[in-house]
């Protein structure tokens, strides 16, 4: 009598049974593995995987999830705040029953590690000795740089022009968003790894360092000088004698708390300086605040790549507050008596043809309106100020660098980012994607040193109709608890933090786009035992083997795979 032989294929067989037949010659496709990004992790302009931290979180571990945040974003507690989360947007749960929180579990984490004195994890990754480099600017993109270059072991010197580091994160968003002890403590962490810190300190003003100054002194410099100078502004040529631009005069009511306070006022812009201004208008008890923006409004049915550039709660929460937008539309014409200001006419866009496969947005006449108001306050965006960077930007309004990585044509070890990047590389004007760059920065002035160019890891995204959403419950979002309208003053934070039992349920309706589940359906399913486990115990795809001898290329493994990690393809 033979003894059954025990194997890993979900069944018993003896020798001499269907093993002898190899049914695999019948196939004409076989699955394979595909570890696609999900697409949060495309979506993110710092290049978080959400995904995979986002599984630590699952399995209980809450430490190593901040920490593999942070081998890409150093300031998880700041950009859990301020971030507009496209990641969110991306999230194929939003096509399910809402798209997984993403920006309130990375505050949780960030917060987390502040409270518990987490300490930065510095692997062991290995640059070149003795080098030294320059970084211009400590905003998110300076000190993201400075971090990821302390992690190869260079010698990082940190320069600015204030007095503290943070950048526009300390001086122009509202502390009802960001408290300051949140973002000087995430700061203090990068600084404490031994980057040099060199305050007040504007390259290129007069008497002080240039660029040149500091290329000879490192061997490499990285520029993220943040915009801080207002774009030219007018209508027609007209500006009213109480003009303000809208960056400067947020950064000098957070500094001081001066503010004017018109009866009303119109704010000309898209973006999140404009809603943070509007709001304080609002709350400095300015009756009517206006917000004319040439983007459309966020909606079920707006167009992504054409919707207002603002954290999507700042807009809800802009309007409970009485904020009034004008969407798709542009500020026509002043009213003035003299130079005083009594109203303005608005005028609708459309967006147009305007060749070459572009569009453009144009006055639509007939759709004109008046609007009575006191003040207009244009936010239309900043650029870099140029003194002492003449050369570098040319005619130029931004750094234009000739890759993803920062580099600037005909500078030898030069790189740039942060708002200061002009160019088509990717999204910018975010804290988010100021820390790309310094991440992409560093990695890019290791490869330079190293005589190699940095190493791209894109990944296709798997998208929604890849997943089998028949394995997953239907399980509601959970949003970040926020304070009523009434409550609501310009220091306490509006946005609340997620409950710890409120953070581990979110973090469990994660679909594990594009990674193993290590759920067995491949296992267990097939009807030909030709996916094999190993022994180890199956943690993700690797330990999921398929037996191309007894595959007849069914597909129900890809059919059945709730997350799209197998697909099927043509075998030759």
């Amino acid at each position: 009598m033979t003894t059954p032989t025990t194997l890993t294929r979900g069944c018993y067989a003896e020798a001499g049974t269907s093993l002898e037949f190899r049914t695999g010659d019948w196939r004409t496709e076989k699955p394979v593995h595909v570890h696609a990004a999900a697409p949060c992790h495309t979506a993110c302009p710092a290049g978080e995987d959400a995904q995979d931290w986002l599984a630590r979180l699952q399995e209980g571990n809450p430490r190593a999830a901040w920490e593999t945040i942070v081998r890409v974003n150093p300031l998880p507690a700041v950009t859990g705040r301020v971030c507009p989360h496209p990641c969110e947007g991306g999230c194929n749960r939003g096509a399910f029953d809402g798209a997984v929180n993403i920006h309130g579990l990375e505050r949780w984490l960030g917060d987390r590690a502040l409270a518990e004195g987490w300490t930065l994890p510095v692997d062991a990754l290995t640059g070149v000795p003795d080098k030294r480099v320059a970084v211009v600017g400590a905003g998110p993109g300076g000190l993201s740089c400075a971090w990821h270059l302390r992690r190869r072991g260079y010698a990082v010197t940190l320069y600015d022009a204030l007095p503290e580091a943070g950048g526009l994160c300390r001086t122009a968003i509202p502390l009802n968003r960001l408290p300051r002890a949140v973002l000087d403590a995430e700061i203090k962490r990068i600084l404490d790894l031994g980057v040099e810190f060199v305050p007040h300190t504007r390259v290129g003003a007069p008497g002080a360092l240039t660029v040149s100054d500091l290329r000879s002194r490192h061997d490499a410099v990285f520029l993220a000088p943040g915009t801080g100078r207002s774009r030219e502004w007018s209508v027609q040529g007209a500006v009213p004698e109480n003009h303000r631009a809208a960056l400067a005069l947020l950064q000098e009511w957070i500094a001081v708390g001066a503010l004017p306070t018109p009866r009303a006022v119109a704010i000309h812009g898209g973006g999140n300086t404009a809603v943070d201004l509007a709001r304080v208008f609002k709350r400095a008890g300015v009756a009517e605040v206006h917000l004319i923006t040439a983007s459309g409004l966020p909606g079920p049915d707006a167009d992504p790549d054409d919707v207002l550039n603002v954290v999507p709660r700042e807009y809800v929460q802009a309007v409970e507050e009485g904020i009034v937008f004008h969407g798709h539309r542009t500020v026509q014409r002043l009213l003035m008596r003299g130079s005083t200001l009594f109203g303005l006419e608005m005028v609708a866009l459309r967006k147009l043809p305007a060749g070459g496969g572009r569009t453009s947005r144009v006055p639509f006449e007939g759709t004109e309106s008046i609007l009575h108001v006191d003040m207009v306050i244009p936010a239309i965006g900043e650029q870099v100020d140029p003194a002492g960077f003449e050369t570098l930007l040319g005619a130029a309004s931004t750094f234009r660098p000739a890759d993803r990585w920062g580099t600037l044509a005909g500078q030898d070890g030069v790189f740039v980012g942060g708002d200061a990047r002009g160019g088509s590389h990717g999204p910018g004007g975010t804290v988010a994607a100021a820390v790309g760059d310094g991440r992409r920065a560093a990695e890019a002035i290791d490869a330079w040193f190293k005589g190699a160019n940095p190493a791209a890891h894109d990944r296709p995204a798997v998208p929604f109709d890849r997943l089998n959403t028949a394995y997953y419950d239907s399980t509601p979002r959970h949003d970040d608890p926020v304070t009523p309208v009434a409550l609501r003053t310009d220091t306490d934070e509006i946005d609340g933090p997620l409950p710890d039992a409120v953070a581990r349920a979110e973090a469990g309706r994660c679909l594990s786009c594009g990674n193993c589940l290590a759920c067995d359906n491949c296992w267990t399913l097939c009807p030909d035992s030709a996916v094999i486990k190993t022994v180890d115990r199956a943690s993700d795809g690797s330990h999921y083997v398929f037996d191309l001898n007894y595959c007849k290329g069914c597909g129900l493994c890809a059919a059945e795979c709730p997350c799209g990690y197998i697909r099927m393809v043509e075998d030759h």
